[in-house]
């Protein structure tokens, strides 16, 4: 077992050899092509993402080179793009705040370490196998955090763009005081820049969307401040950037004090990155059709981050517009990502003189703009008008990135999701339901009258632990709601797991009816479920003869386990296709006593083949065929007298006490209940034809039919 432990660890780790082994030359060119595009929207958006979390332009243009490509060689996706995002950059300013001074060496030996725990975090999770967790956060949690960041970094942003000067602070009604304490002290020039970088990018995206406006717009203010001079005149720039490779960062790897302060943090960062990567892996795998493996791509967000920390950058993530260039780029395999890295490192040498004037002011700007494309509005109309557990988990998880702390509001959404996700499950809908109009299926009718003995019940829901309560509530409700329903069939083909708490709650089920005459039945049982229901016991305890398939459980429970005389004198209802030959309902002078029990071993009884001896004995007995006048005329025991059972209860002084009697149905249950109330009204010559006619066909006895 520990060597195939071994050898599926060993296989994410050599996942880059896999790739770069199959790899094919005809995807080099559109590889290369894509990786420029996406480098060209990648350059400023790691520097205007570190300037978000307060770091230094080459912390996120390290984080940009390292993590597109560490991230694309042992990810999963072919187009997914790692790198530094806006909506973590502010998650890391705020857990890093309280810690240290922004701008100071504790903060960027901070920046890096949480990167590396983020990544060693992420990578336990891919190891562990644990990537289908992610499927438990609903997007709703994205949704309302990033539109909550969203209108955080703008807020945050008016700071550089009017260059106030107070200290960071990721609040919003704090920084919004701060803002107007310090309204009078708006630098206009700076202003000037940030506001036209606005309108520059409205305006190339108005007419050529295609264009990299942000690129444009910080190379354009570039070239004015460095030609005007404006960095002179208080225009705050980015400065220089060192021409280098990422260098090894010097962590305090053991610093369990410092450790212990960015753990929750720390907590709040994996868990949104990893939901947010899978999230845009899918959709984009969605238009591609590529299979994606979760716990590897938790593996490659992992590596990423570990590789970001130790090499100066800062915590990393998937990103949605830059996957989505990759994607429409024409990008074919990880490659892509792999290329744009490389096309960034070569621009921090050839361009790092120019960006040393981009303002900040207008960087500010580019990325008031991408805030507000962070709040997507028609995606959360759409949350809004569908479920309630959905807008409750978006709306509480937008309030609180606005009014919270980021971690706890990522944590917060996260355990919403995680609680509406329980209580989903919790309650199974149970529903009645009736063949439909053709018979060819069943489906819920709120208006037709059901059943007077038997209650079809679609189960829609596993019935493990935490559901078994609200299914047995269910199933009790209904039948108290319909007394007469001594018989229950289940439709079970939408229970996929069972666990001994289900097992209990369905023995409880079968006790209560079989208490009261009843029994249960089960229709279409999955083949994991009734595995484990043999292993349990359950399934010798109910019976194996009580599970059906679709086609043969009606028919089987109308013939051989209702109760005909319910069918034929009370019932108004024609539910089955079955009942459809029955007579109509007629009204009867005497009350057919039709739910008394009748105790096993009461009743006396006759086989077909001791039936026709007698028939031809020198004292033969009477049979009385106590089956409708037309059911009669189909077919009957040549001897026999037809008496319907409503006539029977009404004029029973026409049995005799002193000669043996025969009662015959169909089947043996209205004989057997005619024996039973003779019986008790003190004959004692009564017995009934055990299986009824359907027994005397079997055994091939002669049947007489009127014409």
């Amino acid at each position: 077992m520990l060597n195939k432990l071994w050898t599926a660890t060993s296989a994410y780790f050599l996942h880059p050899i896999q790739f770069v082994r199959a790899y094919q030359r005809s995807n080099l060119r559109p590889d290369i092509v894509a990786g420029l595009t996406v480098a060209v929207v990648l350059l400023p958006q790691a520097i205007a993402y570190a300037m978000i979390a307060e770091l230094p332009p080459q912390v996120g243009l390290y984080s940009a080179i390292v993590a597109a490509i560490v991230g694309a060689l042992w990810g999963s996706s072919n187009q997914l793009h790692t790198g530094p995002t806006n909506a973590a950059s502010l998650l890391v300013l705020t857990i890093l705040l309280p810690i240290a001074e922004p701008g100071t060496s504790e903060f960027l030996t901070a920046a890096g370490l949480m990167a590396v725990m983020v990544g060693v975090f992420r990578l336990v999770m891919g190891l562990a196998r644990l990537g289908m967790l992610v499927n438990f956060v609903s997007d709703s949690v994205i949704i309302g955090f990033t539109a909550g960041a969203g209108m955080l970094i703008s807020v945050n942003q008016l700071r550089h763009l009017l260059r106030l000067d107070f200290p960071s602070n990721p609040g919003l009604i704090i920084t919004l005081r701060d803002i107007i304490a310090h309204i009078h002290a708006i630098h206009w020039i700076s202003l000037g820049l940030g506001a036209g970088g606005i309108v520059l990018i409205a305006i190339v995206q108005r007419f050529e969307s295609k264009w990299p406006a942000p690129f444009i717009v910080m190379s354009v203010a570039a070239a004015i401040v460095g030609g005007l001079g404006l960095d002179g005149q208080g225009v705050e720039v980015i400065g220089q950037i060192p021409r280098s490779l990422p260098p090894l960062a010097d962590l305090p790897l053991l610093d369990f004090e410092l450790i212990t302060q960015l753990f929750p943090g720390m907590l709040a960062v994996g868990a949104l990155g990893l939901v947010e990567a899978m999230a845009i892996a899918r959709s984009i795998a969605g238009q591609s059709g590529q299979r994606l493996d979760s716990n590897q791509e938790f593996v490659g967000q992992g590596m990423a981050n570990i590789a970001c920390g130790l090499f100066s950058g800062y915590t990393a993530s998937g990103s949605f517009i830059r996957s989505a260039v990759n994607f429409n780029a024409g990008g074919q395999t990880p490659m892509s990502s792999v290329f744009s890295g490389i096309f960034v490192l070569a621009a921090m040498f050839l361009i790092a003189p120019l960006a040393a004037y981009v303002p900040r002011s207008a960087l500010a700007g580019v990325l008031m703009v991408t805030a507000y494309g962070m709040i997507d509005r028609q995606e959360m109309a759409r949350i809004w008008r569908g479920t309630r557990g959905d807008a409750v988990i978006m709306v509480m998880t937008f309030l609180s990135t606005l009014f919270l702390p980021l971690q706890f509001a990522v944590l917060t959404g996260i355990l919403l999701s995680f609680i509406v996700y329980v209580m989903r499950t919790s309650t199974p809908r149970v529903i009645p339901v009736l063949p439909a109009r053709d018979y060819s299926h069943f489906a819920q009718y709120s208006d037709a009258r059901p059943c007077a003995q038997l209650a079809i019940l679609d189960i829609f829901g596993d019935l493990y632990f935490g559901a078994v309560n609200h299914v047995e509530e269910a199933i009790h409700s209904h039948l108290e709601e319909n007394p007469g329903q001594r018989f229950l069939l289940l439709r079970m083909v939408s229970v996929d797991q069972v666990d001994i708490s289900g097992v209990h709650a369905l023995e409880s089920i079968v006790r209560s009816l079989r208490k009261r005459g009843g029994d249960v039945f089960m229709m279409r049982t999955q083949e994991p479920v009734l595995n484990l229901m043999k292993s349990t016991g359950f399934y010798e305890y109910l019976g194996h003869d009580h599970f059906f398939s679709y086609d043969d459980a009606i028919g089987h429970l109308f013939h051989h386990i209702l109760d005909p005389v319910i069918c034929i004198y009370e019932c108004e209802a024609r539910v089955f296709e079955e009942c459809q030959n029955l007579p109509k309902r007629i009204k009867h002078p005497v009350e057919i006593p039709i739910h008394t029990e009748m105790p096993a071993g009461h009743v006396a009884g006759v086989t077909p083949q001791e039936l026709w001896d007698e028939l031809h004995s020198a004292d033969p007995p009477l049979v009385v065929d106590v089956r409708e006048p037309r059911e009669f005329k189909r077919g009957h025991i040549p001897q026999a007298e037809s008496i319907p059972l409503f006539e029977l209860l009404s004029a029973s002084s026409q049995i005799p006490h002193d000669r043996p009697v025969v009662f015959v149905c169909r089947s043996g249950r209205r004989s057997t209940r005619a024996t039973y109330l003779l019986t008790n009204q003190g004959y004692t010559n009564t017995r009934v034809l055990r299986g009824g006619i359907l027994a005397w066909e079997t055994a091939g006895l002669l049947e007489a039919v009127d014409i």
